[in-house]
Parts: structure tokens; C-alpha cells; sequence
């Protein structure tokens, strides 16, 4: 049934899978983006950079998805944040407000107590699902 396709989004412009899984799906409309851990596209590490630098590789990663598949931040539905340390989270609400403008979609922000790698940031999305799109 082809409105039952589960497409894969990929794109060298946000960090490469690092186990058993996909950047993103697209599914029935809905565009499903696997958390984004703060991993350069090329796959260097952030874990020994502060917290808004982290931030800001995680939402670039986010937004490169989101373009591999033909949409933008305002396409966003639903994000889920993971912070080490609900002390980070009003330095992450500024640098989100940046990256999404006018946009407010669903959102929730989940103090914990570690995440792979000694990262201090992940963050996992639902979108508004497009036409599939393979960038580089």
C-alpha cells in the first residue's frame, strides 16, 4: 500500500547515525526525527564544549533534517529536549527561541542525570511531514 511507505530521510549535513537507526521517517504526513545528540555533521564531538555550544549543534542538526526532508522549523509539531541539568534550561529556551522564531510548537523539557557520550543535550522532534527529499 503506498500511503502505508515508511520513507527514510538522510542528509550529510547533520550528524550520521551512530547505531541501528535512521536521521528521520516520514510516515502517513508525519515526519519523525530520531534524537539529535550534539555531533558536528562531519562527526566530531561537542561533549568538552559548553552547553550552548552543544545546543546550537543539536538544533543545526534538527533544522538539516528538517531540510533533507523539504521543511523548516515552523513545520515542527512536537520537540523533546533531554537536558543534563535543569540549570541549562533557560540558556537552552533562549537559543531555541533563535532558531524557531515566531514558531511555538508542542515542546518539553526533560531534566536527567546523563546522556551517550557526556553530552549535555538531545533533542528528538516531530514535524509536519513533506514530500521525501535526500540532500547529500
Amino acid at each position: 500500500m503506498a500511503g502505508n511507505s515508511i520513507d527514510l530521510i538522510h542528509t550529510t549535513h547533520a550528524a550520521a547515525p551512530g547505531g541501528h537507526y535512521s536521521q528521520a521517517v516520514l510516515h502517513e504526513g508525519v515526519l519523525y526525527i530520531s534524537g539529535q545528540l550534539p555531533v558536528r555533521a562531519e562527526g566530531s564531538h561537542s561533549a568538552d564544549q559548553p552547553f550552548e555550544v552543544q545546543a546550537a549543534i543539536a538544533l543545526d542538526n534538527l533544522v538539516a533534517i528538517l531540510n533533507a526532508a523539504g521543511r523548516q522549523p515552523s513545520d515542527l509539531l512536537k520537540v523533546t529536549i533531554y537536558i543534563a541539568g535543569i540549570g541549562h534550561w533557560p540558556a537552552f529556551d533562549r537559543i531555541y527561541a533563535r532558531y524557531l522564531g515566531q514558531h511555538r510548537p508542542a515542546r518539553a523539557v526533560v531534566p536527567v542525570p546523563a546522556l551517550h557520550h557526556g553530552y549535555l543535550i538531545e533533542i528528538e522532534a516531530l514535524a509536519r511531514g513533506g514530500e521525501k527529499m535526500t540532500v547529500g
